[in-house]
């Protein structure tokens, strides 16, 4: 078993975290969902395809 050596090396990897945000939002909007699944169309919304098609930049969503 490999333990992260303590003391400030936290590294941040941006576009991970972006990728479990986008998942976990993708999560949230499932469990809301009435149906058994989301459409494809509610997946683009959630995980806002048009804006990305846009030009919109994910690190600039909130």
């Amino acid at each position: 078993m490999r333990v992260a050596p303590g003391g400030g090396t936290a590294v941040q990897d941006h576009e991970a975290l972006a990728e479990i945000e986008l998942c976990g939002e993708l999560i949230i909007a499932a469990s809301a969902a009435g149906e058994d699944r989301l459409s494809l169309e509610s997946i683009d919304q959630v995980l806002r395809v048009a804006e990305e098609r846009a030009g919109g930049d994910l690190g600039a969503r909130r």
